[in-house]
């Protein structure tokens, strides 16, 4: 791929309200080396420049009228419209190769907007959010595309100072540096997802990534600490596999417990939506993960605990909550539209939970294998081993249920041979 030389930016905001704002980005682009291709997503005033793309054509792209939107009912209903005109448009230019990458600024409101913008744009197109609420725990998970990169934007509420400009010129260096600079997902490979944790607590994927390599394929990754289950999310939802390997699933539990380390309520269910077969299981799903920098939570007081270090912390569910939490897993495997098998480790579900660590809780492991064994009913298979999830014996398995779906042709054989 040659190298791009002046990338072409999509910058979204309101050019009513942060004109000086988006000029100044503008300009930074220019000197970046970029070109900028303004979208102006005002509703009630408007810009003192022309972009290439007004308000009018937001509003035709969701195919309503500017008055209309004002007239909606309020300022949230008006926001709602134009994001779905800027997803519209920005999908287009993204299809149509008219963009190299996206940067918006915004508040609450254009925040909202940009979020969905971003996450309809393919992986590998840079994108870029300068925000006042970046990092905020008001985003949450599900909304954050995979490739998301965020600024928070101090001092930009109203106007420029020496502060906001030294945020927006390094976000507008950032997004023309990434434009030429990215590569993007070529997939030579058919691309196979792992869902795990560090070595230390799930050690399947030392194993099963060069197994799965060595049959063609090329493997991704990913840390379940919450936005590492989101990218998964997002990435199949766009159809980026032909299998998941979800075998860490500690981020259903957090959800389904009110942490706020978690992925979405969707965690476990875009891959079924798009057809993708599954080898699932509970890897971690004892586990309750929580800010090792607050308190303890009150209803986990008692509970065996572990500091995996300064941010991360976790204590184990109870054996009720573990009840529920094999009923929600079978739920949201049962409604899959490619075929799911779901490996039941009976001898344990992470380092941690052996006898003489931490997290021992024979009680707890008993109650969640019990609840799994009736949960899960045809046509998901149900592969339960007596072995840890740590053992040899998990990953012959896994790779036994993969061999046989390739055989039968539920996953494409893998690319043993690259062209150059």
């Amino acid at each position: 791929m040659s190298e791009i030389t002046q990338p072409r930016i999509l910058l979204i905001g309101t050019g009513d309200t942060k004109a000086d704002e988006l000029k100044f980005m503008q300009d930074c682009i220019a000197k970046a080396g970029g070109k900028t291709i303004m979208m102006d997503i005002s509703v009630l005033g408007d810009p003192p420049y022309r972009p290439e793309h007004d308000k009018h054509a937001v509003a035709a792209a969701a195919q309503t009228t500017i008055a209309d939107i004002a007239a909606s009912g309020d300022e949230n209903s008006a926001m709602s419209l134009m994001a779905t005109g800027a997803v519209n448009l920005a999908r287009d230019l993204a299809a149509r190769e008219a963009i190299d990458g996206v940067i918006a600024i915004g508040g609450t409101m254009g925040t909202d907007l940009a979020l969905d913008v971003a996450q309809a744009l393919p992986l590998g197109l840079p994108k870029l959010i300068v925000s006042t609420v970046a990092f905020s725990h008001l985003i949450p998970p599900d909304r954050v595309a995979a490739d998301l990169m965020m600024i928070l934007w101090a001092g930009g509420l109203y106007g420029l100072n020496g502060t906001c400009t030294a945020v927006l010129s390094q976000a507008c260096g950032a997004i023309v540096g990434a434009a030429k600079s990215a590569t993007r997902p070529r997939n030579a490979r058919p691309v196979v997802a792992i869902t795990s944790l560090g070595k230390s607590c799930l050690r399947y994927m030392v194993e099963l990534k060069p197994q799965l390599e060595k049959r063609g394929y090329e493997v991704v990754v990913f840390h379940t600490t919450g936005m590492g289950g989101r990218a998964m999310e997002s990435i199949a939802a766009q159809r980026g596999f032909v299998a998941v390997l979800d075998l860490s699933l500690q981020e259903v539990a957090n959800q389904l417990t009110g942490s706020v380390v978690n992925s979405g309520a969707d965690r476990l269910e875009n891959a079924g939506k798009a057809g993708i077969p599954q080898i699932v299981a509970p890897g971690a799903i004892d586990m309750v993960d929580f800010p090792a920098w607050l308190s303890v939570p009150t209803d986990l007081a008692q509970r065996p605990f572990h500091a995996h270090n300064r941010l991360l912390a976790s204590a184990t569910s109870r054996p009720v909550d573990r009840r529920r939490i094999a009923m929600a897993v079978a739920d949201k495997l049962s409604r899959a539209k490619a075929p799911v098998a779901f490996v039941l480790p009976a001898g344990g579900v992470q380092q941690w939970d052996r006898a003489g660590e931490a997290l021992h809780d024979p009680e707890g492991l008993s109650a969640f294998v019990d609840a799994m064994r009736s949960a899960i009913q045809p046509p998901v298979e149900l592969h339960e081993i007596k072995d840890h999830i740590n053992s040899p014996a998990f990953n012959e398995t896994v790779l036994r249920i993969f061999d046989r779906w390739v055989e039968a042709g539920i996953v494409p054989a893998g690319q043993t041979t690259v062209a150059a």
